[in-house]
């Protein structure tokens, strides 16, 4: 996909009018046949393609943290970035371009035309299942990230597709939930939300939910009409979720493709619908000219110079994961333990079960096969100097169900190879074909099964790293065969008992069974399994690995004790499992798993210099907070992660984050905190009070205050702000510039983010007590100084009430480093 060559040099470019007319020429001399057939995938991951007139097919790929294209095949590996929890993190604009720029060089390397992300969505309540796969609580902060992110994206001639529009705070239900919200709130946070990416950065797809919103389905909603079309412009093409077009009225609201295909509600059926009149032809062809104008971008329409003719300078993609590992990291608490002096150190005690098996991305679509992922403890191992003892223990199981085998103890007895062999079977047994893979989680979604194949069969030599007994298992949904070094140990049904779809590729149904070993004993694994003889959407998952089996939880604290006692420090790693946070469920706590709570309390009693890093994509409740040293919440921080744990912890960078959510001390504190519809809906009862507008609200009634605000993080420096600048007036639907001088007053080159808040006491309106306006960081060596600019847009004054309000008179700006500081205040009169 190489637009300076797809293309002749008279061709008309992309966007231009000469082009619009064109494409909608072309459109219009289709058969309606073609047209119709055109609104539907020819595939999972693609559209058809009329090579008549030379269209060639568009190639769609799940992001939003890697691109992984149309197969889940490991041998075909993809950058895997921090979660969008960590790049919002980063509150960096030029972080989140670069991140999406890394998408589209990633895209472009696997032949994909189209990214699906960023995703957008709130964080309205912290038990939803996709928080970590989302940006903010905050409408503001996520709008100029997501614009950051697509405009990144699409400088690389690739389309970003913004999702989920709208109103997908959860996923109890996802599929039939109706989300109940007020036309105020609707506007100004769920909306503003995804407004930027559309006005600004121009996103070349919207991605509808399976939701229903105010009792309408999405793909069928008049929303994907006004706003996005009429108010903001949007010219691109609205895809649905995956199944997410639910009938023929679809194609009468502004859906324009249905995916996956090539069977679903449209088709054949939507002919039928528009030859008797159900759904015009000018629709169709508006539908079509969108499809074709996105081809035509993309350079996926002969005749037609791409969007994008010159590509910006390629970005190391493992540079820019550990970068955003680095600067979305944020540290939390710090009494003087951090930096680690490395050269001062003699023995460091690594524990935690994600220390060694960390989360690197969340679980469901987010999903990509990383040619290799960087663990703490090997980040660590790998950063401290020669003749530093560094000592693992566990501590406590975090890791639930079985878990893939690590590569290196996988060989592949027919081949002579690392990793596992698998052949595919016709009906009687006869090979038709068959690979060599590296991993033992397998996925097929769409391809790679071979036409006439009956039964899959692998076989693999494993390696015991310990003696001991080792319970060993095979996960998939459908008939199974089992052995372990000969002996047949299942050959039964395994079912899927969730209504999720795909929520059997990452966590399916499963058998284990135990054997005991000597260390480095080498176990053969066969398996053989039986496709299903028909599939809607073709997708089979199987997972052969070893489950975790703790008998007695206090020995493996007592060992962790015992690690940090004879260590000059303890790091330890705690976080959530794919159990807990993953697509298609919601949480139901914000604990940590297991006994990790009590692993952390018991090696801070043991080891005052203890510092805590949080590896969980989202808030998870803290308890021992004020008891430790040093607690850093790193999120899922991609394939770098180990790397720039390392990095933030020796001092070797600055760890740069902001917390782009709340997290609060207790659960019952929350006061947003409902995912679960009754009676089929999700009624957004708190209006336009959510995340750190919800807990300001709540504080201002005598209720509880939460454990880290919205817009905390501190740094390893100091910095000082002078006194802030703005115009005393300004005219309603003029945006406002403040500017505020930063110095950085302490010895290290760091980085602050000046946050700008406005409130408005006496008000005719309900207001929040304050809510974020702009933003803007500063990046200083020591006795370093900027007038840092922050553009506050015209919006940030306004309400909603039947189109956008001005209410006249005196406005407070406060400026400050979170939404709880002891701001600088200044009074601007709004005319």
């Amino acid at each position: 996909m190489n637009p300076t060559l797809s293309a002749a040099v008279t061709a008309p470019s992309a966007g231009t009018q000469d082009a619009e007319a064109e494409i909608r020429d072309l459109a219009q001399s289709l058969t309606l046949e073609q047209q119709v057939q055109l609104l539907t995938g020819a595939d999972v991951w693609s559209t058809h393609a009329i090579p008549e007139i030379g269209l060639s097919r568009v190639v769609m790929s799940d992001g939003p943290a890697g691109v992984r294209g149309e197969d889940f095949d490991e041998r075909h590996d993809s950058v895997s970035l921090p979660s969008s929890s960590a790049l919002s993190a980063t509150w960096s604009v030029e972080t989140a371009r670069n991140y999406g720029q890394v998408l589209g060089q990633e895209a472009r390397r696997k032949g994909v035309h189209a990214v699906l992300g960023p995703t957008i969505n709130l964080h309205r309540s912290p038990l939803g299942g996709r928080h970590f796969e989302c940006m903010s609580e905050d409408p503001r902060l996520t709008a100029t990230m997501a614009a950051g992110y697509v405009a990144g994206v699409q400088s690389m001639g690739v389309g970003a597709t913004p999702k989920h529009y709208l109103a997908n705070e959860a996923e109890t239900e996802r599929f039939t939930a109706d989300s109940v919200v007020d036309e105020r709130p609707l506007r100004e946070l769920y909306l503003a939300a995804f407004e930027d990416a559309i006005t600004e950065a121009r996103a070349w797809l919207v991605m509808s939910s399976y939701n229903s919103i105010n009792g309408t389905t999405a793909s069928e909603n008049k929303l994907l009409e006004t706003p996005l079309s009429t108010e903001w412009g949007f010219d691109g093409v609205v895809v649905s979720d995956w199944t997410g077009v639910r009938s023929i009225d679809a194609a009468n609201a502004h859906q324009d493709l249905e995916m996956p295909g090539p069977v679903g509600h449209w088709g054949p059926k939507l002919l039928a619908a528009v030859n008797e009149g159900r759904v015009s032809r000018e629709a169709i062809l508006e539908k079509v000219t969108r499809i074709l104008r996105l081809a035509a971008r993309v350079g996926s329409l002969e005749g037609f110079e791409p969007a994008v003719t010159h590509l910006p300078t390629e970005l190391n993609g493992a540079a820019v994961a550990r970068e955003v590992a680095v600067r979305g990291a944020v540290l939390v608490r710090n009494k003087g333990l951090l930096p680690l002096d490395a050269k001062a150190l003699g023995s460091v005690a690594v524990i935690g079960h994600n220390a060694d098996e960390a989360r690197t991305q969340g679980g469901g679509s987010a999903t990509v096969m990383p040619k290799y992922t960087v663990s703490p403890l090997e980040g660590l191992r790998k950063a401290l100097p020669e003749g530093v003892k560094v000592t693992y223990a566990r501590g406590a199981k975090v890791a639930e169900g079985i878990q893939a085998f690590p590569r290196t103890s996988l060989h592949n007895p027919v081949s002579n190879v690392p990793g596992i062999r698998v052949t595919f079977l016709a009906e009687d047994g006869t090979e038709i074909s068959g690979e060599d893979r590296l991993a033992s989680h397998l996925i097929w979604f769409g391809i790679g099964i071979p036409d006439g194949a009956a039964s899959i069969r692998m076989e693999a030599d494993w390696t015991a790293e310990t003696a001991g007994v080792h319970h060993l298992g095979v996960g998939t949904v459908g008939r199974i065969r089992f052995v372990l070094d000969g002996t047949e140990v299942f050959n039964s049904e395994l079912e899927d008992d969730t209504e999720v779809l795909g929520a059997a590729l990452f966590d399916p149904p499963k058998t284990v069974h135990a054997i005991d070993t000597t260390a480095g004993q080498s176990i053969r694994i066969e398996a053989e399994y039986q496709l299903p003889k028909e599939q809607v959407i073709p997708f089979t998952a199987i997972l052969l690995g070893e489950e975790t089996v703790v008998a007695e939880p206090q020995a493996e604290i007592d060992a962790a004790v015992e690690a940090a006692r004879a260590s000059d420090v303890a790091v330890v790693v705690v976080g959530t499992n794919a159990a807990i946070e993953s697509e298609g469920f919601d949480r139901k706590d914000l604990d940590l798993p297991g006994y990790q709570n009590q692993l952390v309390k018991a090696v801070a009693a043991a080891n005052p210099r203890t510092v805590v890093v949080v590896n969980s994509g989202s808030p998870v409740l803290m308890p021992w907070l004020d008891t430790v040293d040093a607690v850093l919440l790193g999120w899922f921080g991609g394939q770098e992660f180990g790397s720039a744990v390392a990095d933030i912890l020796l001092g070797v960078e600055e760890p740069g984050g902001r917390l782009p959510t709340t997290w609060p001390s207790a659960l019952d504190d929350v006061p947003v905190l409902n995912t679960t519809p009754t009676d089929g809906k999700v009624v957004y009862s708190e209006g336009i009070h959510i995340g750190y507008r919800a807990w300001l609200k709540q504080q201002a009634e005598g209720g509880a205050a939460p454990a880290l605000p919205f817009g905390f993080g501190l740094g390893y420096t100091t910095f000082e702000f002078g006194k802030a600048h703005a115009p005393q007036a300004v005219t309603a639907g003029k945006d406002l510039v403040v500017h505020v001088p930063v110095k950085n007053t302490g010895t290290r080159t760091g980085r602050e983010v000046v946050q700008v808040y406005v409130e408005r006491t006496e008000s005719a309106v309900e207001r929040p007590v304050r809510w974020l306006a702009g933003y803007a960081g500063a990046h200083l060596a020591p006795a370093g100084t900027e007038s840092v600019e922050i553009r506050i847009p015209a919006k940030a004054f306004a309400h909603y009430d039947g189109g956008w309000q001005f209410e006249q008179g005196t406005f407070r700006l406060l400026v400050g480093r979170h939404a709880a500081d002891d701001f600088q205040s200044l009074d601007i009169e709004l005319r």
